[in-house]
């Protein structure tokens, strides 16, 4: 994934598979040797954000030859060549003021809301930026469910737990018993399951999708003071 050259990037990969390192290092490489370079590290919640940042800060102080920073905090950081790693809360109000990113990386993206994701993409507009989407799933909602099952140009890679060497298959039988089925799926398996709450499937509700039924309220009219109009755009 460090090599890719991709501009959308979605990777569905099980809980602790190295997804949140491997975009620290990504964040880092484009920032200490592609000046002026802004990376955007955004999550359902600072918090969250600030865990993944906490990554890039372990990442740079583990380099051979520190780069020199103007400004190095707990949620942010900008070197002299001109580039910044930030951080930022999960609230679309909130991150409107940055413009030409060459890196989004959205952490738990499946968790992300929608409203956050739609006000991100407009920042990309302009220039050359890429954007990684990373998560595990959680059900079959959302823009990062709908991104893994469209048509768009993404590359996507999904990594269950099972390809992970680090992960032993005795855990892995440990935590498939310790909790839902459905859970475990999409924890460490990269299943996108339907949420246990909805009366009908996604499935189900994908098949009742029909071009060839006539809308039940097309042509209905209502009369007013100003004679009859039409209602639902027919007539």
């Amino acid at each position: 994934m460090l090599r890719t050259g991709s501009k959308r990037v979605l990777l569905n990969c099980s809980r602790q598979s190295g997804k949140s390192t491997t975009a620290a290092v990504k964040a880092l490489h484009r920032t200490v040797f592609f000046p002026k370079s802004l990376v955007l590290l955004v999550s359902p919640s600072l918090r969250q954000s600030s865990e993944l940042f906490r990554k890039v800060s372990e990442g740079l102080d583990r380099m051979g030859e520190k780069p020199p920073t103007d400004e190095d905090n707990k949620l942010s950081v900008a070197f002299q060549n001109g580039s910044r790693i930030v951080s930022l809360p999960g609230s679309e109000a909130t991150i409107r003021g940055f413009s030409g990113p060459a890196l989004i990386i959205e952490d738990e993206a499946s968790r992300v809301p929608d409203a956050l994701y739609h006000a991100l993409r407009p920042m990309l507009g302009v220039g050359v930026g890429s954007l990684w989407c990373m998560s595990t799933p959680f059900g079959k909602r959302g823009h990062f469910f709908e991104a893994w099952i469209g048509k768009n140009a993404w590359e996507r890679v999904e990594i269950p737990a099972t390809m992970c060497p680090r992960i032993t298959a005795e855990f892995l039988e440990e935590e498939r018993l310790s909790m839902p089925d459905w859970w475990f799926l999409q924890e460490y398996m990269c299943e996108f399951g339907d949420t246990i709450d909805g009366m009908f499937t996604h499935d189900q509700i994908m098949d009742a999708h029909s071009d060839d039924v006539q809308p039940l309220f097309d042509g209905a009219t209502t009369a007013t003071s100003d004679g009859v109009i039409p209602l639902f755009g027919g007539g």
